[in-house]
């Protein structure tokens, strides 16, 4: 052996083992050391291990046994083929800590004879840990691979660029810069890491990399890496992940990102190399918090040409070196258009690190102007699909924005997930855009026509101030903003005047002008903050609505903005088709009830209109007919109301006000909250929405009952902040949970072609489709699932060879093997039918015991309450005859003692 000296693998004909006790593990048919089928001995014969619920805590524990690292991978359905002998273990739970996989929890050795093809297997690391030692910094060195309690030394010939790229990146070390031969062995006894790695470059972790065994024994040079030493960048303290503080990772520690010359396109460069869209302002410093950590100076100005951050010189801070107002803040799209031009094409946002479209359906102009606006874009002219748009690719999220086209961006509006519709790639969501940046706005109005007027000058949105402003200057801002004609201009009282920059001042326009800029002003003239006259408009532009007094925007209160002034409408004739319009006008789905008298309060002011008579079809109210505006004989008291389907409400039954089961209310009706995927973060967020603290459990054994009705969502996952921060001052929006990204899910299990809804041929609801389940292996146990699931009691029969007819479309499983306890029939181990053992006439079926009682042919069935009435009906009868009875008797009687008197 010349240089290093081979490290001792315990392996045998492709077994890797540990003995524990009088039980032993091992690692079967893998494809290198430390992978394979997991495999256990006990009573001196070798078994396999079933869990259709494996985890990578539970694979923790078999490579911590074997001495094996960590694991990677954990698998199931035989990843490295079927095995033979018993089942020794079912159902697996471990935590990650115990020092065997039989000290976790599970259900006996031996006592459930499992599939062989549901055996499962792990990848582990094979190693413990890794290192960089001997260089000028932690981010480069000789590379060590820790094996058990060992550190050993990799040899320059069994790693490359692309190895030494995925080391840095674990190592949070930034890019690999070389690689290079480090010291000549000679006649050392360091221990030699045996393997080769051939990585692609993209991989999380050097574990993830493909390796092979090298047996010899030859290592002349151990291998150096050098990595760049800067690790990334990130927004931290951000309302979304897209905004925030800039912070670096330098040396294995986070810091706050100090630069003096950051600016507009600086940030837009980081904008886009953290795929958030553009850069749409610079926040104010203390936006995000104040850090408290590291300071790195570095600087994009360095390469504006796209570069990367890493590309720059960096250096430490101490915590007070970085003067005020220059550490880097940045608030990102998070939206784009694509396939089209730089302000038209598909509409995508992003859900995490992903980018998908948004529907057409759930698509509107008043939501596209305010994605032109947030994308320095100018107002939305048209939401069609254009020719020169071509069909993207990826998700199509289901969100729809409710926006008034006010709001500064996107995520400032209302959106919701619920109850909308999917909808296929062809009908992605579009925009076409002005094309040229706004150069003027209102701001704090109730409509996108009126508001305070602001004037963007170099980027940076300023106030405009006048003594002597009229109807006439206020008619250019109109033109120019698209919004009709003047009505109304005014000076901004003390509370509502803005803050900062006076961008322009003593604006003398004639009221022809296409533009502000093109009256005669005087510009830039800094005033003490809040001192002058700040300006407003309020122009023609379009009718608003908006319901209030509800507990959301989908019911309350119908209020109509007309002519600057918000007003009610009266109830004379008020119903459905009405409310049916106003619901599909807000997008809250189709109306559930019309209210009149008030229902929602009284409102104030003006009454716009009366006898509103729609016939549902109509897309705005104020194209229904009815008296012209502001005509009617009305007091508020007489105030309509609606309440859509879209209404979204929560609460606790079962339990007290802080404590139960969840239900949604949702298209009229209260409904369930499956638990699948809930964290407690989701929990925690739905206690908040509840006024019940910050924090809270998830109960999964029905505690509080088990629901009915509808379950209107399911794998609901909240993000641990669901705001918005956009324009100039930072504005926070709670959402409610049930405004996360949640989806509505259908039935996902039923019985068909049955006598009734608890007998039939079982279907199941997988990847968008209905389909069946083959009869092989299927049995009472399985059927008795399957009638526990639909609330149908017990299983009576369990039925093959399409009992009930044939079905159609794909068969979704085979040989299902449930022991008659699961939940669900998903939890039961079986088989997904990819080949063609099977087909429709094998389809399995089920008769359950709760079956509703069904009249005898040509019998009517009667209702508990037309059996009441029978009932109640023959008994006044009898009351009514007894009765009768005594009446004859006491007139009978009268007459006797009459002709006893003897009168003639």
């Amino acid at each position: 052996m010349h240089g290093l000296r081979a490290a001792s693998w315990r392996r045998t004909w492709g077994y890797w083992w540990g003995p524990i006790g009088h039980e032993l593990a091992m690692l079967s048919n893998g494809i290198r050391p430390c992978s394979g089928r997991v495999e256990v001995k006990h009573e001196d014969q070798w078994g396999t291990v079933c869990d259709g619920d494996w985890t990578i805590k539970d694979a923790e524990v078999v490579c911590k046994q074997l001495q094996c690292g960590f694991a990677v991978n954990a698998l199931n359905r035989a990843p490295f083929g079927e095995g033979t002998g018993p089942t020794w273990l079912y159902r697996v739970d471990c935590h990650g800590n115990e020092s065997a996989l039989w000290n976790c929890s599970h259900k006996g050795w031996g006592v459930f004879t499992c599939p062989h093809y549901f055996d499962i297997g792990v990848i582990c690391s094979g190693f413990s840990d890794m290192r960089l030692t001997g260089g000028d910094t932690a981010c480069s060195g000789h590379l060590k691979i820790k094996k058990e309690e060992t550190w050993t030394t990799v040899c320059f010939s069994h790693i490359d660029f692309k190895t030494a790229s995925v080391i840095c990146n674990e190592l949070k070390c930034g890019q690999a810069v070389d690689i290079l031969r480090g010291t000549y062995f000679g006649d050392g006894h360091e221990l030699i890491w045996q393997e080769e790695f051939h990585c692609v470059g993209n991989e999380a972790h050097l574990a993830d990399c493909l390796r092979n065994m090298h047996y010899t024994n030859m290592c002349s040079h151990d291998a150096i890496v050098v990595c760049s030493g800067y690790g990334g960048y990130r927004l931290a303290n951000g309302n979304t992940m897209c905004s925030g503080r800039v912070e670096l990772l330098h040396g294995g520690t986070w810091g706050a990102l100090c630069d003096y010359l950051w600016d507009l396109p600086a940030a837009n460069i980081l904008c886009q190399q953290l795929d958030c869209g553009v850069a749409l302002q610079i926040p104010r410093e203390g936006s995000f918090g104040e850090e408290n950590g590291s300071v790195w100076n570095a600087s994009f100005s360095c390469q504006k040409n796209g570069s990367l951050l890493r590309d720059c010189p960096v250096r430490a801070l101490g915590l007070d070196e970085c003067p005020a107002g220059k550490e880097a803040h940045v608030v990102c799209s998070g939206g784009r258009l694509v396939n089209g031009t730089t302000c038209s094409g598909i509409v995508e946002i992003r859900h995490g690190d992903t980018w998908g479209r948004l529907c057409h359906s759930h698509w509107n102009l008043q939501a596209a102007s305010v994605l032109c606006h947030q994308l320095n874009c100018g107002y939305a002219k048209s939401i069609q699909m254009e020719d020169g748009f071509v069909d993207g690719n990826g998700p199509i999220w289901r969100d729809a924005f409710h926006c008034k086209g006010t709001e500064s961006c996107l995520w400032d509006c209302v959106r919701v997930t619920l109850g909308n519709p999917t909808c296929s790639a062809k009908e992605a969501a579009t925009v076409t855009c002005s094309g040229l940046a706004e150069s003027l706005r209102f701001s704090g109005g109730e409509s996108r026509c009126d508001g305070r007027v602001e004037i963007s000058l170099h980027g940076v949105w300023s106030r405009v101030l006048d003594d002597n402003w009229d109807i006439r200057d206020a008619h250019v801002v109109c033109r120019q903003l698209q919004c009709g004609t003047a009505e109304k201009a005014h000076y901004l009282p003390k509370s509502e005047r803005g803050m900062g920059l006076v961008g322009l001042r003593s604006v003398q326009c004639t009221g022809n002008e296409t533009q502000l800029m093109l009256c005669n002003t005087s510009h830039y003239q800094t005033v003490p903050t809040g001192v002058s006259e700040d300006v407003g408009v309020i122009c023609s532009g379009e009718s608003q609505m908006r319901l209030v007094n509800g507990t959301n925007r989908c019911a309350g209160r119908v209020e109509l903005y007309h002519h600057g002034i918000w007003g009610t409408i009266c109830d004379d004739n008020w119903d459905l088709s009405d409310a049916n319009v106003v619901c599909k006008q807000l997008g809250c789905g189709h109306a559930i009830e019309a209210f009149v008298s008030a229902h929602y309060g009284e409102g104030s002011g003006q009454i716009w209109l009366d006898d509103v008579n729609c016939t549902g079809a109509e897309s705005d109210l104020w194209a229904c007919p009815s008296r012209a505006w502001g005509q009617h004989n009305c007091q508020h008291k007489e105030d309509a109301g609606v309440l859509c389907s879209d209404f979204l409400a929560l609460r606790l039954v079962n339990g007290n006000d802080c404590a139960g089961r969840v239900e949604v209310f949702y298209n009229g009706t209260w409904g369930s909250v499956c638990s699948n995927r809930m964290s407690l973060l989701t929990a925690a967020t739905m206690c908040k929405h509840l006024g019940c603290g910050d924090g809270g459990g998830i109960d999964t054994d029905f505690k509080y009952g088990r629901g009915s009705g509808p379950t209107w969502l399911d794998h609901i996952e909240c993000a641990e902040q669901h705001s918005s921060l956009c324009a100039q001052t930072p504005q926070v929006v709670q959402v409610p949970p049930l405004l996360c990204f949640s989806l509505l899910v259908p039935e996902k299990l039923r019985v068909v072609g049955g006598e009734d809804e608890c007998s039939g041929r079982v279907e199941m609801w997988h990847q968008g489709s209905w389909g069946t389940i083959c009869d092989d292996t299927w049995d009472m146990a399985d059927a008795n699932v399957v009638c526990r699931q639909l609330g149908c009691g017990s299983a009576v029969s369990a039925l093959s060879e399409a009992a009930f007819g044939e079905g159609t479309g794909p068969i979704w499983l085979e040989k299902v093997h449930c022991k008659g306890t699961e939940l669900f029939l998903w939890d039961c181990p079986a088989k997904p039918l990819f080949g063609k053992n099977c087909d429709h006439k094998e389809d399995a079926a089920v008769n359950c015991s709760d079956r509703p009682r069904r009249p005898a042919t040509g019998s009517t069935r009667l209702s508990v309450p037309v059996i009441l009435c029978i009932l109640l009906g023959t008994l006044l009868c009898l009351v009514l005859a007894i009765l009768a009875g005594q009446i004859r008797r006491a007139r009978a009687q009268q007459r006797g003692e009459f002709l006893g008197t003897g009168v003639k």
